[in-house]
This record gives structure tokens, sequence and C-alpha cells, in this order.
């Protein structure tokens, strides 16, 4: 019987994007506790500002932040942007109606999931970095 190892997931820089601290601490933890290095900003300026510095593998971004920009903000901000344009990105929101996934979509996000998100799904999105299905916004299994 031959056994097939199956190779670690990459450490990645992560930037979790989102204004509660509830919902940053244990995302945060369990992504260290993988071995990716991650860092956090607590609103859609200074998210902006901290991706085009460290040029992260993936973001994870809230949709309802505080100020002036929301997370599709960030996401049209990103993808314009000639540094950051190709990064990863999905929002991880509690809203969680078709309506938002379409929206999240078109503001040039890679996938949403909804709140809290398993630490399963968590670790899915940072390792295999999936990504909408299909132009609708319909999400792939996870």
């Amino acid at each position: 019987m031959t056994t097939t190892i199956q190779p670690a997931p990459a450490n990645r820089r992560v930037l979790l994007i989102d204004d509660r601290r509830d919902a940053v601490l244990p995302v945060r933890k369990l992504l260290e506790l993988a071995g990716h290095q991650v860092s956090v900003a607590e609103d859609g300026k200074s998210g902006l500002a901290l991706a085009r510095e460290i040029v992260p593998d993936v973001i994870l971004c809230d949709i309802g932040l505080p100020g002036d920009m929301t997370g599709y903000d960030v996401a049209i901000a990103i993808r314009a942007d000639p540094i950051c344009h190709a990064v990863y990105m999905a929002s991880v929101s509690g809203y969680g109606e078709p309506e938002h996934r379409r929206r999240a979509r078109q503001a040039g996000f890679d996938n949403h999931v909804v709140k809290p998100a398993s630490k399963a799904t968590l670790e899915h999105l940072v390792s295999a970095m999936p990504r909408f299905t299909d132009a609708d916004g319909s999400l792939p299994a996870i």
C-alpha cells in the first residue's frame, strides 16, 4: 500500500480587513497557528494602504466597514491598483444574501463566505484560494 503525502499549503501573507476585534482575533490566531503571516486593518482606507505596503497573498475583507469605504470599495480599489490587482480576495461578511454574493463578485472579490466562517472554510480559503464558479456569484463547494 502506497501512502501519498500531500505537500503542506504554502505559508501565505494574509491581510484581514475588519473592524470587529471579536471577529478578527480568532481568525488571526487560527491563521497564525497554521503558519501564515497575518496583518490586520480596521477600516478600508488603512486596509488599502497596508495592502499596497505588504502586497499580501490573500485579503479577507468584511463588507460593512467603518468610514467612507465599504468592503466593495476596497475590492474595487485593489483591482484597480497596479501593485495589488492580482491579490486573492474573499469577502468574509455577515451579509449572505445572493445579492451580496453578486455584488462581491462584481466588485472584484474572488469568493464570498458568511460569518462566522468555520476553521475548515478559512483554511480552504487561504490554502486553495477557491473562486466563484459562475457569473452570478455562485459559490464553489467549500
